[in-house]
């Protein structure tokens, strides 16, 4: 049985940041293959300046291969000029594979009425009232970092642990207590073995 893959989108300014903790541990899993794609498949550089060469363009996305989808942030999700990937996270979403949304990816999920009716999280409750007009759940919105709900995970953006947390309890990247090891060294700087 092959692998399925986790697919990262990757634009011009997106924060790399967010992902610097959840990249290394996908990348040497051997329960997924990670995929990353920009809309044509060209390099981009990030917030922090890195050139990056996607694996594929947009257009080479399988869902039927996808474990989940991850949206890291960036200034483009505020000034709303990623629309293109619409249809993709509306696939995904239909077909209730896992989507995980950190900081300005969150405007995106709520614009399109996503987070009404669950639990979720952003940069803050004002934030996404002000960013994304169709928003409508600031009654279930959460002072937590990380939220994962309904096969949605949503951080803020100054939350990537968190948020690499939660990927890899809904992933099952590894043991429960593992992932808390795992989270108590980055988070705390202490190891539970």
């Amino acid at each position: 049985m092959s692998k399925k893959s986790v697919y990262v989108f990757l634009f011009d300014g997106f924060s790399d940041w967010e992902l610097g903790y959840v990249m290394p541990e996908l990348r040497k899993s051997r329960l997924y293959d990670l995929k990353t794609f920009s809309f044509d498949g060209n390099s981009i550089v990030s917030m922090g300046g890195f050139s990056i060469q996607p694996d594929i363009s947009m257009g080479r996305v399988d869902i039927s291969d996808m474990a989940m989808l991850i949206l890291p942030g960036g200034d483009a999700w505020e000034e709303h000029a990623l629309g293109k990937i619409v249809p993709l996270v509306q696939q995904v979403n239909g077909a209730n594979i896992p989507i995980a949304a950190i900081c300005g990816a969150t405007v995106i999920i709520a614009d399109m009425g996503f987070l009404n009716d669950i639990a979720h999280t952003s940069n803050a409750r004002e934030y996404l009232k002000a960013v994304a007009p169709a928003y409508k759940g600031e009654n279930n919105y959460s002072e937590s970092r990380a939220v994962n709900q309904a096969n949605i995970i949503t951080a803020s953006g100054i939350a990537p642990i968190e948020f690499a947390r939660e990927i890899f309890k809904e992933l099952k990247l590894y043991e429960d207590q593992a992932i808390e090891s795992w989270y108590q060294l980055f988070r705390n700087g202490i190891w539970i073995g």
